[in-house]
């Protein structure tokens, strides 16, 4: 995946060998998992964007850590939110946003995926709990099937009103008078 490449190369720029110890692959997170399991630990997944890093998404990562033992992070690659959001997103490119996450204390490992969703992801890791922010109506919860099919449950977080990145761009939009075409307009010119 790009980003063992990424670090193979030295353009990450860890703060911290820990930072950069929570980035794994699709394989290196299915064998953590599976082990985790064998010793009575319960995984966590959830999984998002982090397009502009906000209080919505500390908020969904505390309750979705405390849902378990062992947090796992499944990010969307920039190919996946350009496909789901558009070509104006991501504001942040993916080894912004990987380090971002990857250095919050709650966050035990990451793992970029290239797909509109996460549900191979998910029924390669099949984790105890699948936890996502109350934007989602539990029966649009992608991967829920698997994880209610192997025993283990979904998480539905209660979503904190005004802190979602589409919110806030609005914002942003909005105090500069500026209308979503021109936004759209100016990141198209800068990619």
């Amino acid at each position: 995946m790009k980003i063992n490449i990424l670090l193979k190369t030295n353009i990450y720029h860890a703060s911290s060998e820990s930072v950069a110890d929570k980035i794994k692959t699709v394989d290196e997170i299915a064998a953590i998992a599976t082990e985790a399991k064998k010793n009575g630990r319960r995984v966590v997944f959830t999984n998002g964007c982090f397009d502009l890093l906000h209080r919505g998404h500390v908020h969904i990562l505390r309750q979705a850590k405390a849902a378990g033992d062992l947090l796992i992070v499944g990010m969307n690659s920039d190919r996946s939110v350009k496909s789901i959001k558009g070509p104006a997103r991501p504001i942040l490119p993916e080894i912004d946003r990987v380090e971002l996450i990857a250095a919050m204390e709650m966050v035990d490992y990451i793992v970029l995926f290239d797909e509109p969703d996460p549900y191979q992801l998910i029924a390669t890791i099949k984790p105890n709990v699948l936890a996502k922010g109350g934007d989602w109506s539990s029966d649009k919860i992608v991967g829920a099937d698997i994880v209610e099919r192997d025993g283990g449950r979904v998480a539905v977080i209660p979503y904190l009103k005004g802190f979602s990145t589409t919110e806030i761009i609005e914002r942003i939009r909005k105090q500069n008078g500026q209308d979503l075409r021109d936004l759209r307009k100016e990141t198209v010119r800068r990619e």
